[in-house]
């Protein structure tokens, strides 16, 4: 019998109580419920702490699971966070429920109580509405919205159903990705969140897709209806299955702090701790330029609905401007946030709702335009998930700035002639990302949050952050004094000398941690006891090759090539790539560059290349190399690019997915071909470019003796490998617990494949997330790798932690983690081992 616990979050402790002793009644103290309800303080009790969230669930926990039931707004927020005080183990296990919290909790409990198992015990809780809207004859899937057209008759409805596994779900990014590959389609695609229960909305409206509150496991369904409605699907599929290029790594999260509780000191303000780091400087403040609207009669509507579509265009030129400035400054993922900005501006539904304004009022474009946001911006607020109701700052954001234009003003700028701490109600993400952190040394708001776009890009920036604070701030005079620390998320005004002392020995202890991992990272990574390792970087576009450099990368160890077909109706021309080949390759001024060949197919289908059928399981199906070697036009095209941009570079080539040696004698044959075509026409390459694999296919890892025999290099893609080896498709929440890199039977395989390729004189990299994971280290040295490529940000925690190693020691944790018998026994045995801690 399964023993599931029940855990109650709760603004209210006096509700929780109730709730848990109405369901406790239900099984007689048959199930074990624990409540995080309230807060310390008598004078404002309502809120919720993590902490108090993570001791209700470790009190309850089993490995049957764990149900966690929420109430609203920081509910949820503190019920993530304290998941992520748990050990990856445990995390697994622990399973957050949207369902009502009364009914919920009831019907969660019986199930428990009945004995079964989390996911139908969920269900159990999901469904505990459905009895009370039956009696009182309201379907939950009544509602559509008003703003979708009739079908087309002419066509059948195509539909899919998918689970949504990003962390943050259908967050700002994503869902700009998802409505800007619908607008690619001529058909009408319309989503419904099945687990939220909503109605249908279009596919092509970013405010009514993201308005939806898709979340972490949520499942859609998304329906197509017209000529091209499988390619449309089929594209879509690809978006979910590539997690929208997320790896569920929490990328700039909000920072967890852990401080003693300190007396209120005199000018002290308490606020949100967003950005860690300490700031003292003389405050500056920013006012955005307020734009006063009025509203008038016009007698020709359509002139002023020309004004508005004039204003969104120069809109659009100056946030693709932000985008660029952007992508240079924080990185092509967090300035992703600006696509959903420029989406926002193209919503069908919010310019024919501003048209239809104009048009049956006869009013100006500034207030048709302003009503239309503002109702946009409750839509937003609305929304349970306080998650989705900050995506209003982004909202607001890219309205003002078409008011702004329509109402002819300029845009604020900020000039400081020095060193500053920004003071300011609120910032924008626009404002954000234009900030210089030379000039700007801190930001303190009255308004804000730690998971607000602003934080987030302010963390990216490395600018400390103090969100939150009393108004009272925004009466200072220019000039005055202000220290801030955003780690405990305290700002002081004129502070006292033995204040200033604290902060500025904090502050120093920081920039010398943040000057010795930056020292670190454009070192080589050497052990302790002398052994050099290549640290290199995975990157999919211009700009992050330029972020890898900047990281201290030694080369690029994997160039997903897949960059180059997205988001296309063709695929690229030679020139096309060679343009792009060539401009990575400069920036990396002659260090290594492993470009992997085409890595698509069943999984990741390309919408203009027509796959002809579904497959039951894409993962073990006509992807990779593959697919290649059945697109020789494609895959020759390619390798005509690479080959011709190797020239003064050092480039290698390495194929995907290979599983036998017939596949990498065929494409070596191709490469000879394309070699051959070069020289007759005289076009010059690099005729001693060495070719590689990845390896990643467990028949790989068999024969890695014989493939050794082939190729130049071997690079272990522990992501896929992982999942072929623990038979378990790492997109499905049932068993992706199961795909974990750490599990002995993986490290096996990885010690197989580089014992094959030292024996054969060839060097071995590994690629896969497991890379990046510091605590993996020691167990990767000690089996002997010569190279470890990460995304660019992890680049100098990894140098760290090489440099703070041994081989002598981490080959006896290898070999000890080879013995255990579970990922989780190997993850306990690193935990006990002395091994220095990174930053």
């Amino acid at each position: 019998m399964a023993a599931i616990g029940i855990v109650i979050v709760s603004h209210s402790k006096q509700l929780a109580l109730g709730v848990r002793e109405l369901a406790a009644q239900m099984v007689q103290g048959q199930v074990s419920i624990a409540v995080a309800a309230g807060i310390e303080d008598p004078e404002n009790p309502l809120g919720t702490d993590p902490i108090q969230v993570y001791e209700a669930i470790a009190s309850v926990f089993s490995d049957d699971g764990v149900l966690v039931l929420m109430d609203l707004g920081s509910a949820l927020l503190s019920a993530e966070m304290a998941i992520e005080f748990l050990p990856e183990a445990q995390q697994q296990k622990v399973y957050l429920c949207e369902a009502p919290l009364v009914e919920g909790a009831v019907a969660a409990v019986v199930a428990a109580g009945a004995g079964k198992n989390i996911h139908q015990v969920m269900a159990e809780a999901r469904g505990a509405l459905l009895a009370k809207a039956t009696q009182l004859g309201v379907s939950p899937l009544s509602v559509v919205s008003d703003n979708i057209e009739a079908r087309n008759s002419e066509f059948p409805v195509k539909e899919i159903r998918l689970i949504v596994s990003n962390r943050l779900g259908l967050h700002a990014r994503p869902a700009a990705q998802f409505v800007g590959t619908v607008a690619r389609f001529q058909s009408q695609i319309l989503v419904q969140n099945l687990t939220r229960n909503t109605g249908l909305v279009r596919g092509d409206s970013i405010n009514q897709v993201t308005t939806l509150g898709v979340r972490q496991g949520h499942e859609l369904v998304i329906t197509a209806t017209g000529s091209d409605a499988d390619e449309a699907l089929a594209a879509l599929q690809t978006l979910f299955t590539n997690n929208f290029g997320e790896d569920n790594v929490a990328l700039n999260s909000p920072p967890v702090f852990h401080h003693e509780v300190t007396p209120a000191t005199h000018g002290e303000l308490s606020g949100i701790a967003a950005s860690r780091g300490v700031a003292i400087a003389p405050v500056v403040h920013y006012q955005p330029t307020h734009i006063t609207i009025t509203e008038y009669h016009v007698d020709d509507p359509e002139s002023e609905w020309q004004r508005v579509q004039a204003a969104i265009q120069t809109a659009r030129q100056e946030i693709q401007a932000v985008f660029s400035q952007a992508s240079l400054q924080i990185g092509d993922t967090e300035a992703a946030i600006f696509d959903a900005q420029l989406l926002f501006l193209e919503d069908p539904v919010l310019l024919e709702a501003a048209h239809q304004r104009i048009l049956d009022h006869h009013i100006n474009a500034e207030a048709a335009w302003q009503a239309v946001v503002e109702e946009v911006v409750t839509s937003y607020r609305r929304l349970e998930d306080a998650y989705l109701q900050e995506r209003v700052e982004d909202v607001v954001d890219v309205g003002q700035r078409v008011l702004r234009l329509l109402a002819g003003n300029a845009p604020a700028n900020l000039h400081l002639s020095e060193p500053a701490i920004l003071v300011a109600t609120d910032l924008t993400p626009s404002d954000t990302a234009r900030l210089d952190p030379t000039m700007v040394l801190g930001i303190c708001t009255t308004f804000g949050s730690a998971t607000s776009h602003s934080a987030i890009i302010a963390r990216t920036l490395g600018i400390p952050a103090v969100l939150g604070v009393d108004s009272q701030v925004l009466h200072l005079a220019d000039g005055t004094l202000m220290a801030l620390d955003g780690e405990s998320g305290k700002a002081w005004v004129e502070p006292e000398s033995h204040i200033l002392d604290l902060l500025e020995a904090k502050r120093e202890a920081w920039q010398t941690a943040q000057q010795e991992a930056r020292a670190t990272a454009h070192q080589p990574a050497i052990t302790l006891d002398g052994r050099q390792v290549s640290v290199f970087a995975n990157i999919g576009s211009i700009n992050d090759v330029q972020v890898a450099v900047a990281s201290g990368a030694e080369g690029v160890g994997l160039l997903r090539t897949e960059f180059l077909y997205l988001d296309r109706i063709s695929a690229p021309t030679e020139e096309e790539q060679l343009e792009v080949y060539q401009a990575i390759a400069q920036v990396l001024d002659n260090r290594p560059l492993i470009i992997r060949t085409l890595d698509v197919g069943g999984d990741k289908p390309l919408p203009y290349l027509r796959v002809g059928f579904p497959e039951a399981n894409p993962f073990l199906g006509w992807r990779g190399i593959r697919f290649c070697l059945d697109h020789l036009d494609l895959f020759k095209t390619q390798l005509r690019a690479i080959l011709r941009a190797s020239v003064g570079h050092q480039i290698k080539i390495m194929l995907p997915m290979i599983a036998t040696v017939t596949e990498v004698r065929a494409a070596k044959a191709i490469l000879g071909e394309v070699q051959a075509e070069l020289n007759q026409a005289g076009i010059p390459f690099d005729a001693a470019m060495k070719l590689g694999i990845m390896v990643e296919v467990p028949s790989a890892v068999a024969i890695a003796d014989q493939l050794a025999a082939e190729v130049d290099f071997f690079s272990i893609g522990t992501n896929d490998l992982s999942q072929y080896v623990m038979a378990s498709d790492r997109t499905n929440p049932r068993v992706a617990n199961l795909v974990d890199a750490l599990h002995p039977a993986v490290l096996r395989m990885v010690q197989q494949t580089i014992q094959a390729a030292h024996a054969a004189g060839i060097s071995v990299g590994l690629c896969g997330e497991l890379a990046a994971d510091t605590i993996a280290t020691p167990i990767l040295l000690g089996l002997g790798l010569d190279e470890l490529s990460v995304n660019p940000q992890s680049i100098p925690g990894v140098k760290q932690a090489i440099a703070r190693l041994s081989i002598v020691e981490s080959e006896a944790i290898a070999a000890s983690a080879l013995q255990q018998d579970s990922a989780v026994h190997v993850r306990e045995l690193i935990s006990t081992s002395i091994i220095p801690p990174t930053n």
